[in-house]
């Protein structure tokens, strides 16, 4: 027993001698100001931190001498040597920066009298493409901390809607989260997060993710702010010099490098580009560090500026490839009347990596002068851009060398497997990442809190109890449930109760309220009740008591669905009762449309059916990417006739129309009453889907795929009495693009038809959602097409493309550019056997007063012009 004893009290004193020691301490510049987000590295190893706003900064090592770099964009790295001592010790070390000296010396002028600027630039630019390759794979941890913070707040949104009781001046978002990230090319970044916070809610999970950090690459042409439509051009991209100017702000000397710094400054005010200063190190013509800015000038959505600082650094080992050690975003808001600021910073450490080839090639130097002192920099020699387009680094077999690094990468484990992610999988949280303590957080988090985080913390978190109890959200619902009318007339009214997590949804006004020619007077009262829980399961139900006062007929119904799996997005949804519904299920003739025009222009273009029946819908991720949804139903159809000729103002010489829709197939589209069982299967499946998986559920991104559509609709004859008989076949496919400053254009294609001979009513037909209003609800679909001319019980073909420019064009306008309008181009196309070849050509601008689009369309039918007119709707 002794000797068990003294062997316990051996081991627990081995442990303590190799507990890990923190340096901590303050970094300021000469005149005492904190230098926040400044970068502490320890040499030679991948391990490394930032300060925060404060300038505090922490590292916990293991004991031993290590040589620490202290660096901040355009200041001189200061190195210190420490001794780390064992037992959870704390050694305090404080650090002022200098700034930097960056000296313009002495100049050889070749053949221009160009800043050198622009050659060093060029450079990079030829040695982008190889930066952009040089790590095959890498996996590394990323600490990010995110905090956005209110500084104002309007007492109402737009003065109509109340803002609630809950947003308040002060942080209103803190959290941090610790993840294994793995890098592959081109660009696959794979994460799982290890642990979250969010500060004042235990059951949070932090929205950071190392992933977006990746569309701030500057080696590649275009980067994604991740705060605009708009791409914005980097400044050492292929085209940098058709929109920036270049200034050498001087050469310094760090660490045996000659690093040039350079101010970038827009050519065009409003063009998609940062102003600030790149750091190019000599020689290798890499990204040292930087600091850019973006403005209002950039069309910046909801921002007033925005701006970024990285550092790289080279990467543990030996090969010679850089990495980034740190990325720090801060932001300053306004909108709606919130104004506010805050910051995104990640801090990547613990680097494994895979160079995608064994030597650099060597690169060709611009000819210097004689040799400096060591801490003078070298005199800059002026080439011209011609001399400098003649120096390419020959690099062979690009494509090929790294495929052979991502194969040693995989055969290295710095895949995304290697983190268990399963194929698709780009993050995964796993459950209990929320569960670690504030003594976790101190031993783990690379940057200290302020003293405004720490009290945040301190202050919701032991208030989080509190916040969350029943009288707590109650007296926040009776202030957020004050029924104001404007509410109930522009988006409806909610009452909510957010303790046992339900809500009552009443539809605004103007749907409740209607006007048709069938119904004359429509009141279609309907709510809808909804209870989650915990788990992201939800159940709504929808009751409707439709009441048409002319025609005197009452339409009841109930819709209720109930989503019990929110991974595989599995939902089920009940539908039964009476509905008064439009021949085409998918028209853009909305209900308040529809009563405008009815009652101020003599046009009553919706026409109606009255339905009566149940279905039951089933929809489910079968797996990644490939979603089904099947639909059964059974309805007593029957024929209405326009009841009332009632309206506002009667336009001379115009009738209304019949209730039968006119189409080119059919003589005659009545049916006087039918009924109608049907089974109805569709599914879409994205190759190559990437989705994050939470404990809530599953979320999918946007693929660089297209989304392929099926649909399989059977009319069953002679069961239950069904009078129809047909088989509709149909498939389709749809995508998103990034083009880049170009914008994003979308295109959406299907064809289809009906096999033999097909026994159907017209509200089975294949339907096109057409337009013959001013108002466009949906600018995917056609806006000049007849609603029913062209509806087929054949075959068809159907097409749309709409090209967002995001202002490529109109920012080059000098007085247009200051409306921050953005262009938009359409087009759309049908063919059936009546219709021929239809095409609708159209042009337009979107976010007028930040909101509005208008369009102008011309349609064509086989090459004989139709119709043209605008189109007027929301586009943001």
């Amino acid at each position: 027993m002794t000797r068990i004893l003294l062997l316990c009290l051996l081991l627990l004193l081995a442990a303590s001698t190799v507990q890990a020691g923190v340096v901590r301490g303050h970094i300021t510049n000469p005149g005492g100001e904190a230098l926040a987000f400044a970068n502490v590295a320890v040499r030679t190893t991948s391990v490394s931190t930032a300060t925060n706003e404060q300038g505090n900064y922490q590292i916990r090592l293991n004991p031993g001498r290590y040589e620490l770099v202290f660096q901040y964009v355009g200041y001189r790295p200061h190195t210190e040597l420490v001794q780390v001592a064992g037992g959870d010790t704390a050694t305090v070390l404080n650090v002022t920066l200098t700034s930097e000296s960056y000296k313009l010396n002495e100049v050889v002028v070749r053949a221009t009298d160009r800043d050198p600027a622009y050659t060093i630039v060029q450079q990079a630019i030829q040695w982008r493409h190889y930066h952009q390759r040089e790590v095959a794979a890498f996996k590394a941890r990323v600490y990010i901390k995110a905090l956005g913070r209110l500084t104002d707040v309007p007492g109402k949104i737009l003065g109509l809607m109340k803002v609630g009781p809950d947003l308040k001046p002060g942080i209103f978002y803190l959290s941090e989260s610790v993840s294994e990230m793995t890098f592959q090319q081109p660009n696959v970044v794979r994460e799982r997060m290890i642990s979250s916070r969010v500060s004042g809610d235990s059951k949070g999970i932090s929205f950071n993710r190392a992933g977006s950090g990746r569309d701030l690459n500057f080696y590649n042409n275009v980067v994604n702010s991740g705060f605009s439509e708009r791409r914005f051009v980097s400044p050492i991209a292929a085209n940098a010099m058709f929109y920036y100017k270049y200034e050498l702000a001087g050469t310094s000397q760090q660490g045996g490098l000659l690093v040039h710094k350079i101010r970038v400054i827009p050519k065009r005010r409003n063009d998609p580009v940062f102003s600030g200063y790149i750091y190019i190190v000599d020689g290798t013509w890499r990204l040292h560090s930087l600091a850019l800015d973006l403005t209002k000038d950039a069309q910046l959505d909801y921002l007033d500026s925005f701006h970024l600082e990285q550092i790289f650094a080279p990467a543990p080992g030996p090969s010679d490839v850089w990495v980034m050690q740190s990325q720090k975003a801060t932001l300053a808001l306004s909108g709606l009347g919130f104004k506010g600021n805050g910051y995104i910073t990640a801090v990547l450490s613990n680097y494994q990596v895979t160079p995608t080839f064994p030597n650099r090639p060597a690169p060709t130097p611009m000819p210097t002068a004689p040799a400096a002192q060591p801490e003078t920099p070298a005199p800059v020699v002026r080439e011209t851009i011609a001399d400098v387009k003649k120096q390419k680094p020959r690099v062979r077999d690009l494509a090929k060398q790294v495929r052979k690094g991502i194969q040693r990468a995989e055969k290295d484990s710095l895949s995304g497997q290697s983190i268990g992610l399963r194929r698709g999988e780009v993050m995964r949280v796993d459950k209990g990442v929320n569960e670690r303590d504030s003594g976790y957080w101190a031993t783990v988090r690379p940057i200290p809190l302020t003293e405004e985080e720490k009290v945040d913390y301190h202050v919701k978190d032991s208030t989080e109890t509190i916040r969350n109890s029943r009288p707590y959200q109650d007296s926040l619902d009776r202030k957020r449930n004050e029924f104001e009318p404007q509410k109930l007339l522009l988006g409806g009214y909610t009452y909510s109760n957010t303790f046992r997590k339900r809500q009552f949804y009443v539809a605004p006004i103007f749907n409740i309220l209607q006007y048709n020619t069938v119904e004359g007077v429509v009141a279609n009262p309907h709510a809808t009740y909804t209870q989650d829980t915990d788990d992201r399961r939800r159940f709504s139900v929808t009751p409707s008591l439709r009441y048409g006062f002319a025609n005197k007929l009452f339409s009841p119904s109930l819709v209720a669905s109930w989503q019990h799996d929110p991974v595989k997005l599995a939902r089920v949804t009940f539908n039964v009762g009476r509905t008064i519904e439009n021949f085409d299920p998918n028209s853009q003739l909305t209900p308040f449309i529809n009563t405008a025009y009815t009652l101020l222009a003599n046009r009553n273009y919706a026409k109606y059916y009255r339905r009566e029946g149940a279905a039951v819908n089933y929809a489910r991720e079968i797996t990644n990417g490939l979603t089904l949804q099947g639909t059964l139903s059974y309805y007593d159809r029957r024929e209405l006739q326009n009841a009332t000729i009632d309206l506002l103002r009667d336009v001379r010489g115009r009738a209304f129309t019949s209730n039968l829709p006119f189409n080119e197939e059919s003589p005659t589209t009545s049916f006087d009453r039918n009924q109608a069982l049907t089974f109805e299967l569709t599914g879409s499946f994205t190759p190559g889907q990437r989705y994050v998986t939470r404990p809530d559920g599953k979320y999918n991104f946007r693929s660089k795929y297209p989304t392929l559509r099926f649909t399989y609709r059977q009319g069953l004859p002679d069961v239950l009495g069904s009078d129809v008989r047909y088989t509709l076949l149909a498939a389709g496919l749809n995508q998103n693009i990034s083009m880049g400053l170009l914008g994003n254009g979308s295109y959406n294609v299907a064809a289809g038809g009906f096999l033999g001979q097909p026994r159907l009513s017209f509200m089975d037909y294949r339907h096109f959602s057409g337009n013959q209003t001013f108002f466009a609800s949906n600018f995917a679909q056609f806006q000049l097409l007849d609603y029913y001319r062209f509806s087929t019980r054949q075959r068809y073909v159907e097409a749309h493309y709409n090209q967002h420019f995001n202002g490529f064009f109109l920012n080059n306008i000098p007085l247009l550019r200051r409306l921050k309008w953005q262009e938009v181009a359409s087009f759309n196309y049908l063919h059936t056997p009546q219709a021929g070849h239809y095409v609708e050509l159209g042009v337009g601008i979107e976010h007028i007063f930040t909101l509005l689009r208008v369009d102008f369309y011309t349609a064509l039918q086989s090459g004989r012009k139709l119709d043209s007119g605008f189109r007027v709707g929301i586009g943001f």
